[in-house]
């Protein structure tokens, strides 16, 4: 792949480290400054880029209490409508350019999750620097479509859809020119369990639709986060609390400041210890090789004497011919006298 996808200043086809997200969602306790402290803190703990939605309950669904609007989906939210959720869980839209602003001049780079055409153009007037396609809305071609159109990169969980789905997503950003694309590997579980990941997806993806990949967690802990690093995400998206205390629809499945700033430890570990294909000796290397076994006279031998197995063994360290030799030792006669603790060599054999 040859294109080039930027977010703010970051380039995340090239740079080797790991773009993370810290999505704040509903987070904010519906207290502008609780999502003020937030972003500071997903800063503080090591974040790249603060994620935020943008919708309102009259954007994403109706006012209505019949069965279809009520969950019951075995989810932590079962019970409630629709609308009463999403009441509880948008972020003002009069919040949004304030709080840019306010993570721009932290460094930290923010963007949003569209999820109708109004959010689109109310977004590209903050000029954000890319859109993330919620896992719910991947089956939406017409807003895909739309927001792919901006030419901003596009950011696509894939929690719901079924491959033939993902296709007509990646399909329709690519009908309209925008070959900007990640796709992050998704659970939609709310907590979703670690033997749901099925990380190995992540490199199949990007085998499959010649994308970027990357996860979007909503597991507890750093395993699944770390684990995806290794099988070649480029992006991470974890959902991001001040406290878990401030409660609401995603506090349960969130990470706080110190859960957030262990997994971005976790995850730069993992991604410097992948390093590069490499086999070549070292000086260090060699050096360590002293330590290896090698071929040493344990008993006292005369000239003359035969080698054998009680007179010659592999040892540590590593100052004497080879184990391999071994066979080729044994049975031969010993040029010289040698004393026990006397590394072989093949002047000593006849």
């Amino acid at each position: 792949m040859n294109r080039v996808i930027k977010i703010g200043n970051r380039d995340i086809t090239k740079e080797s480290t790991v773009f993370i997200i810290a999505e704040m969602s509903a987070n904010h306790g519906r207290d502008i400054d609780i999502a003020k402290k937030t972003i500071k803190a997903a800063k503080e703990a090591g974040a790249d880029a603060i994620k935020v939605q943008t919708f309102t309950p009259d954007t994403i669904t109706i006012d209505c209490d019949t069965e279809h609007f009520k969950l019951n989906q075995g989810t932590i939210w079962d019970g409630r409508t629709l609308y009463d959720l999403y009441k509880e869980a948008y972020t003002p839209w009069e919040w949004h350019e304030e709080l840019m602003n306010y993570a721009k001049e932290l460094g930290l780079i923010c963007f949003s999750s569209p999820f109708d055409h109004t959010a689109v153009d109310f977004l590209e007037k903050l000029n954000v620097p890319a859109y993330k396609i919620a896992s719910f809305e991947i089956t939406d071609i017409p807003l895909i479509e739309y927001t792919a159109s901006k030419m901003k990169p596009m950011i696509i969980s894939t929690g719901i859809a079924t491959i033939g789905e993902i296709d007509e997503a990646v399909n329709a950003c690519r009908r309209k020119g925008n070959d900007q694309i990640i796709l992050l590997k998704c659970t939609s579980a709310y907590p979703a369990k670690i033997e749901d990941a099925n990380l190995r997806t992540i490199p199949n993806l990007k085998e499959t639709f010649h994308v970027e990949v990357g996860l979007s967690d909503h597991t507890i802990g750093s395993t699944v986060p770390v684990t995806a690093v290794a099988l070649g995400a480029k992006v991470i998206e974890k959902h991001f609390i001040l406290d878990k205390s401030i409660g609401g629809p995603d506090s349960s499945f969130s990470m706080d400041p110190q859960e957030f700033k262990s997994m971005v430890e976790a995850v730069r570990d993992a991604e410097n210890s992948m390093g590069k294909v490499d086999y070549e000796m070292t000086d260090k290397k060699n050096k360590s090789r002293e330590f290896a076994r090698s071929l040493f006279v344990i008993k006292d031998i005369k000239a003359g004497e035969i080698f054998t197995n009680e007179n010659v063994k592999s040892i540590r360290p590593g100052y004497g011919l080879p184990p391999k030799y071994i066979d080729e030792i044994i049975g031969s006669i010993s040029t010289r006298d040698l004393k026990r603790g006397t590394p072989v060599n093949w002047g000593h054999i006849k």
